[in-house]
């Protein structure tokens, strides 16, 4: 049987700044059955300088004149903000994760003892910022949206770097060595997950590429999962058939709110129908081995076939082609052993449809 897939809500920025919507999102979430409940921790002004653009999905679902920064300041999680939503995670039994976007961010959630740290997509080449996790420790899930494989495997090996606890200076050529080195890279099996992704709201299913999560599960014999960007929940239930171990996928109250990322978004109900939907694949994967299942037993004879007279046969006839049928039920002789009879004497007189 495949493992339980670890489903994150992904709430990120759709609480708008207001706390209220924050914990509602932590109460959908556990509502629908994640197992985690993530947002963003982040300071406008230590993420965005005044010259950075908006992304075309952000003019769409924002007020195109205002800055980035500035939308970004509209939906910060101010620090004060955390300990009543780790509460009510709690509360809840639903874990609570959080991505940091900047070092002090970083430095606050390590602070709160988090079972581990969400890193996005932007920061996988954020070389500092994945240094500082590492030599702290953390556990990592690590997004790769927008990344090549080669990019990866630098991020992996600046976290080889910090999680061994190297005494050689960080710089590209310590990375590169920490990558190679075997006892380096056994931090990352105990601490790194993987999260394929396209970094586009709504990603369209053309752009997905799941194939690539097996890319990098033989690139790096590390977990892999997906985060989900696209409309609806489809892609998500082929990424678990394909071996997802986390999925990731965005939660609101309301798709139609204004902000950048309710429009990529699932609504509580539709959230909890991907939740069941993962559940059911995952008992459907199986464990691989090809045998009858307890509920398929029974109907063995009554959908298999035996090999029964044609027609009226006499003792000592010699059998032919002709005087051998293959019908249900399946509890006499198989016909596989069709060709054993051929040309073989009836010991016996058979009527029509008698076992053989």
């Amino acid at each position: 049987m495949t493992g339980r897939t670890l489903i994150i809500a992904e709430a990120g920025v759709n609480h708008s700044g207001s706390l209220d919507t924050a914990l509602a999102l932590v109460d959908a979430a556990a509502d629908a059955g994640a197992d985690i409940v993530k947002f963003q921790t982040f300071n406008a002004n230590s993420l965005a300088g005044r010259a950075a653009q908006k992304a075309d999905y952000q003019q769409r679902t924002t007020d195109a004149a205002e800055s980035q920064r500035a939308m970004l300041k509209r939906l910060e999680l101010p620090p004060s903000a955390h300990a009543p939503l780790i509460e009510r995670a709690k509360a809840r039994g639903i874990e609570f994760l959080s991505t940091p976007f900047d070092p002090k961010s970083l430095e606050f959630l390590l602070s709160l003892g988090l079972p581990r740290i969400k890193i996005g997509s932007g920061d996988l080449t954020n070389a500092p910022l994945l240094h500082t996790l590492a030599r702290a420790g953390s556990t990592l899930i690590l997004s790769t949206g927008m990344a090549t494989l080669g990019e990866v495997e630098e991020a992996l090996g600046v976290l080889a770097h910090g999680y061994g606890g190297s005494n050689e200076a960080p710089g590209i050529a310590a990375f590169r060595a920490a990558w190679r080195d075997p006892v380096a890279r056994q931090h990352l099996a105990a601490k790194v997950s993987l999260l394929h992704c396209t970094t586009e709201y709504p990603c369209p299913p053309e752009d997905v590429n799941l194939a690539a999560m097996q890319a990098m599960r033989a690139a790096f014999a590390l977990p892999v999962g997906y985060s989900d960007h696209t409309d609806g929940f489809e892609v998500s239930l082929a990424a678990v058939a394909l071996g997802a171990t986390i999925i990731e996928k965005h939660l609101t109250l309301d798709r139609n709110a204004e902000g950048p990322d309710h429009a990529a978004s699932l609504e509580p109900d539709d959230f909890a129908r991907m939740v069941s939907a993962i559940r059911n694949i995952e008992g459907a994967i199986g464990d691989g081995i090809k045998t009858p299942k307890n509920s398929e037993i029974k109907n063995m004879p009554i959908a298999r076939k035996s090999l029964v007279a044609a027609r009226p046969i006499k003792a000592g006839d010699v059998l032919g082609p002709g005087d051998i049928a293959s019908k249900r039920p399946g509890s006499g002789r198989p016909p596989i052993e069709y060709w054993s009879l051929i040309g073989t004497r009836a010991a016996r007189a058979y009527d029509e449809e008698d076992p053989l």
